[in-house]
């Protein structure tokens, strides 16, 4: 699944000639919203008739908006009409795939490979592309 998550990813931003999470979105007709969220709610995605929504928390840094944009844009993308808070709370259905592939599609997206050198700390790649260093457990480094 990787390699179609890399594939989608990488014909996204050809076809957009953009990395930009927001820009991404706004161009594939999604809308974004930044709202004051519960500290323990990051941001989500929606999907309710035929439209798309994206909500992040306000209260974030920059830094971690565009991370969040660029997760809930991986649901947006790889699965636009599942609803995983409902799937979460009413089934039992596990949306840790989900969620791993959504994180993927954002280390994927946000990463840039050749920024990458072979003696770089997981701290030094994550400061070097803007990232948390918790997103690089989702990025297959190729170069190291």
């Amino acid at each position: 699944m990787k390699f179609v998550i890399k594939n989608t990813v990488q014909q996204l931003c050809k076809k957009h000639n953009t990395k930009d999470p927001f820009e991404l979105a706004q161009r594939l007709n999604i809308n974004i919203f930044l709202h004051d969220l519960h500290e323990e709610i990051n941001g989500f995605y929606k999907y309710e008739k035929r439209n798309k929504f994206i909500a992040i928390n306000s209260n974030l840094s920059s830094t971690m908006q565009r991370t969040v944009c660029a997760h809930e844009l991986g649901h947006a993308v790889l699965h636009p009409n599942a609803n995983t808070p409902f799937l979460r709370k009413n089934t039992l259905l596990s949306v840790d795939k989900l969620e791993i592939e959504a994180n993927t599609f954002a280390a994927l997206l946000l990463i840039d490979e050749n920024s990458i050198a072979p003696y770089d700390t997981k701290a030094r790649i994550a400061y070097k592309n803007n990232v948390p260093v918790e997103l690089l457990e989702f990025y297959r480094f190729t170069k190291i």
